[in-house]
């Protein structure tokens, strides 16, 4: 069924997708017309609440298709959200390379897997191949830790076997792990002072920041775990000591637990530096998605593979130190990997999608829905 996927239909449909602003919370427009899609294709549709619960009119988009192979449900997921920029978005293809103009993102990330998932469908539907009973869930604010999928209702899904495509590089490619990510804020409160006058009266809140960040560990701490301070911010004027700073960064590890112990650390460091200065801090986080590792042997690596040889294509198994809705699925009990799917530069105005790669991924998909249960 494979040879039903029709590249001129999935490229133009992209280019639809792509042009349709869609930023984490902003999803309406892209959500109504993908409900309209698997509709046509002869899904079931719901649309949650998720979009209630932060405050947006948009829902997580769930869909079964009724299949006439036996065994399990597999499920098939991407997200409709964008990062920005990503505001009149104008995608042009040129050469089998579809690209914005490079003023926005392009959106690749994640209309690739929407789109080679939706292709996917349609060929078998084309073919009349037998398939396994279908779901698929296109997610709100997957861009800002996957808020969508935390709040889905799993009591819906019926699959133990997920398929989630949201990664770059070319066809053929899937992570089996990805890390918890821990993200902190350090609140100090020191003592304002005038700069020039008394000084020494004052307690300077960015030094103790500066302080805890020297005495910290950045980058790859080792090979499982980053840490790293993305933000920091205080002071009010150039000749006041800065009473308060703010301090915000994050963890990620492939071992929760050493996760939690390094974000520990990290507090009791600031702490330790704030109270050496006669300041005080104030330290909170949030886990933003927790770890998942699946076995090569498990049914998705194992179909996933299968699937990709049938096509030519020799399967590579990764782990990758990005999130993704995988994360959230492997808290329920759902067992499933991260397919590439022919993005490339994502979250960048450089960003770009190939064609011929994003062929094979639907090619990929399409063999994985008729394959029998293991």
């Amino acid at each position: 069924m494979s040879e039903y996927i029709n590249e001129k239909r999935m490229t133009d449909e992209f280019l639809q997708l792509a042009c349709i602003d869609s930023v984490s919370f902003g999803e309406r427009q892209i959500a109504d017309i993908l409900k309209a899609k698997l509709e046509e294709l002869g899904f079931i549709v719901h649309e949650d609440d998720a979009g209630a619960a932060y405050g947006s009119d948009t829902g997580n988009i769930y869909g079964f298709l009724k299949g006439t192979l036996p065994g399990k449900p597999l499920l098939f997921s991407s997200h409709m959200d964008t990062v920005v920029p990503c505001t009149g978005k104008k995608p042009s293809l040129k050469d089998g390379v579809i690209s914005s103009d490079g003023t926005t993102v392009l959106g690749g990330d994640d209309i690739c897997g929407i789109v080679e998932i939706i292709e996917a469908v349609r060929a078998i539907c084309e073919s009349g191949q037998s398939h396994r009973d279908i779901e698929v869930l296109f997610t709100v604010a997957e861009e800002v830790f996957s808020r969508g999928a935390a709040v889905f209702d799993y009591s819906m899904i019926k699959a133990e076997t997920a398929f989630t495509a949201d990664m770059s590089r070319g066809a053929g490619t899937a992570a089996l792990m990805a890390p918890s990510i821990i993200s902190f804020k350090a609140d100090i409160c020191g003592k304002a002072a005038h700069a020039g006058f008394e000084p020494e009266n004052g307690i300077h809140a960015v030094a103790v920041s500066a302080a805890a960040v020297s005495a910290m560990d950045l980058g790859h701490v080792d090979g499982e775990t980053t840490v790293n301070i993305g933000r920091i911010e205080g002071g009010n004027a150039v000749n006041i000591v800065p009473e308060k700073c703010v301090c915000e960064g994050e963890v990620r590890s492939f071992d929760h637990e050493h996760a939690l112990a390094v974000t520990d650390d990290i507090k009791r460091l600031f702490i330790e530096k704030a109270d050496e200065a006669g300041a005080s801090c104030e330290f909170t986080y949030s886990i933003d998605v927790r770890a998942f590792e699946t076995g090569e042997n498990e049914e998705a690596p194992q179909l996933f593979a299968r699937a990709c040889r049938q096509e030519g294509i020799d399967p590579v198994f990764v782990r990758t130190f990005g999130g993704s809705d995988n994360n959230n699925f492997a808290l329920h009990g759902i067992r499933g990997i991260v397919l590439s799917c022919g993005m490339y530069n994502a979250h960048s105005v450089r960003e770009y999608a190939v064609v011929s790669e994003m062929v094979k991924c639907a090619r990929i998909i399409s063999r994985i829905m008729c394959m029998n249960e293991l």
